[in-house]
């Protein structure tokens, strides 16, 4: 899995392979399975969001998203991967890895969202664990962040499960759902002793 970021090609080649899923990057093919995981989840994902436009869920819509994650990913300024399930090769959610600043702070910001149908079965828990390590090891990252809204009780849980440790209040810190939003902050740093599994 080791490939370095700044050759030709080499996202192409990306894939983080775990025990019941896999990571890969975004691709125009996975439009119209990105689209129906998405619609059929709307109720359950639009909470935790920023509001969604009326295309959202375009073919136009993607491909704009597509672009936005190639170009990212060339500058080294961020990676977007579809989380898939092995066992059907059905693509449950997707984990970015944006904002990655590097210079003094080598530190990155974590979004994530599965759909409905496959939450709370342990396959994001997993997901973000190869995304970590992809974060860390490949990449070589020292800190990753996360924030989530003082509601949303399963992606705390998940932060937690994951080695995160809760860093604060950040108010009215993004716009979701159509309102500013205050979040709490989560980090883990590289040098962080691997979490407790229980």
């Amino acid at each position: 899995m080791r490939m370095p970021p700044f050759r030709d090609g080499w996202l192409r080649h990306l894939r983080l392979d775990g025990e019941r899923v896999f990571l890969r990057p975004m691709r125009g093919k996975d439009w119209r399975q990105w689209s129906r995981l998405r619609f059929g989840s709307r109720d359950f994902l639009m909470p935790w969001e920023p509001t969604w436009p009326p295309d959202a869920l375009t073919r136009g819509a993607y491909r704009r998203r597509l672009k936005a994650q190639n170009l990212d990913s060339r500058h080294g300024a961020g990676y977007t991967l579809h989380v898939f399930r092995h066992q059907d090769l059905a693509l449950i959610g997707a984990i970015t890895l944006g904002q990655i600043r590097r210079g003094v702070a080598q530190t990155a910001t974590l979004g994530y969202w599965i759909g409905e149908a496959y939450a709370r079965q342990g396959y994001m828990t997993e997901a973000l664990a190869l995304m970590l390590v992809f974060a860390f090891r490949e990449l070589g990252l020292h800190r990753v962040e996360a924030a989530c809204l003082p509601s949303n009780e399963p992606s705390q849980r998940l932060l937690r499960r994951l080695g995160f440790s809760e860093e604060g209040l950040a108010r009215s810190y993004l716009r979701i759902a159509g309102e500013w939003r205050d979040h709490l902050l989560f980090a883990r740093l590289s040098d962080d002793p691997p979490p407790v599994r229980g």
